[in-house]
């Protein structure tokens, strides 16, 4: 961890200071919450992955190499339905394009001498959850806690997965059934706190479920099939609502860090 976590120059580097113990101890402890939201919603997902009949092993390894919920499950999805390599490529690109605005974000923030190959490996566990974490610290955020704060989330998501996908033989079918609701919960439960708080966001949620709807619902849109559908009412309603609610971006200052 200390070698990946060395900077590709010299020491010099490290002008700027992280947070007060900022170690790899407080990552850990910081991802723990995390880590336990995570279980909840991989333990639906490793039980959707069996039931539609993947093994266990292939569940869990998809969670292991993938560690995105909303990607997974479309991506998942989509091969159950027999979707080309070209559509679930572009389906799950889409959906998981956001990662590269916040790591963008997030690279101001880390330690200017953090090494190539660990904002390589790390850039890899940079979810939503783990993102908003980071990005409240004060100061500049170094790869120990980084690394910490990314390890607890990606044990919680993989042993969930594994969990959900051994449990799906012996649960009742009833159990499995309600268990299977988490996941469209937890798309809810993203969906509705920012939208109550921002017109934008609304407009945008109601835009896309309503081009969704006429894909769903048109003789001859509707044979169109999902993962298409997703990727145009992703970009359809993106585009707009770039277009039509710009945001104004400030230059981050380095006192605010």
């Amino acid at each position: 961890m200390i070698h990946m976590c060395t900077s590709d120059g010299d020491d010099d580097m490290y002008t700027d200071t992280a947070g007060p113990a900022l170690s790899f101890r407080k990552g850990l402890r910081d991802g723990l919450p995390i880590c336990l939201g995570y279980l909840s919603v991989s333990f639906a997902y490793g039980m959707m992955a069996v039931e539609g009949g993947l093994p266990v092993w292939a569940a869990v390894l998809i969670s292991m190499t993938n560690l995105t919920s909303s990607g997974q499950v479309a991506g998942t999805s989509l091969i159950f339905a027999g979707g080309s390599l070209l559509e679930i490529g572009i389906t799950t690109f889409v959906i998981n394009i956001r990662y590269m605005l916040m790591s963008l974000s997030l690279s101001q923030k880390i330690e200017t001498g953090m090494s190539t190959l660990a904002r390589s490996i790390l850039s890899f566990g940079n979810t939503d959850e783990v993102f908003a974490v980071a990005m409240q610290q004060r100061g500049r955020i170094p790869c120990q806690y980084l690394a910490g704060l990314i390890l607890t989330p990606y044990f919680g998501w993989a042993v969930g997965t594994l969990l959900g996908a051994a449990c799906t033989g012996i649960l009742p079918a009833s159990v499995r059934s309600a268990l299977g609701i988490a996941i469209y919960g937890m798309f809810i439960a993203i969906i509705i706190p920012p939208a109550r708080k921002s017109s934008a966001i609304l407009i945008t949620v109601i835009l896309a479920t309503g081009i969704s709807c006429v894909f769903t619902f048109t003789p001859v849109l509707k044979q169109l099939s999902s993962g298409w559908v997703i990727i145009i009412c992703a970009v359809l309603a993106a585009g707009f609502a770039a277009y039509r609610f710009p945001i104004d971006v400030e230059p981050l200052e380095e006192e605010q860090l």
